[in-house]
């Protein structure tokens, strides 16, 4: 992808548009939805750092969850995490832009609740060099050995 991306070369694209994405399958069966999730990700014209976002329509999901609820069911999730931060309420309330790079360098996931009590855009921001597979593969590997989850990182 990144060699796609040259000197006046467009600084923004993208894919998958047509819902044919890899990880469409998996994110379908980890969230119990009868039906896969919008998903269009996006490359830019920068060498790493990655925005991935999926819109939500609340109304139609099970319980019809508000706004407030799905950020906390992830603030839950999330609280003990090392390397996975939800923004707060008023972090995305300050928010003008968010910027892909700005995760680079770290194993760190920034999440970001966006919306009303009607629709909602859940954002991940990370790395994808550093928060991709090798990553992963060298935190678990330090979990199963019971090494610190940073350790090599």
């Amino acid at each position: 992808m990144i060699a796609e991306f040259e000197a006046g070369a467009e600084p923004y694209r993208a894919y998958a548009l047509g819902q044919t994405h890899k990880h469409l399958p998996e994110m379908q069966a980890y969230s119990g939805l009868s039906n896969a999730p919008v998903f269009t990700p996006a490359v830019g014209n920068y060498a790493q750092g990655m925005i991935c976002e999926v819109p939500l329509a609340l109304w139609s999901l099970p319980d019809k969850p508000g706004l407030g609820q799905f950020y906390r069911a992830l603030g839950d999730a999330y609280c003990h995490e090392q390397f996975i931060n939800v923004a707060g309420a008023k972090q995305i309330e300050d928010l003008t832009k968010l910027e892909p790079e700005a995760c680079n360098g770290t194993n760190n996931l920034d999440i970001f609740v966006c919306g009303n009590d009607q629709q909602a855009r859940l954002i991940a921001r990370y790395d994808n060099l550093g928060k991709g597979a090798s990553g992963a593969a060298v935190q678990n590997l330090n979990i199963v050995l019971g090494f610190d989850e940073a350790a090599g990182l």
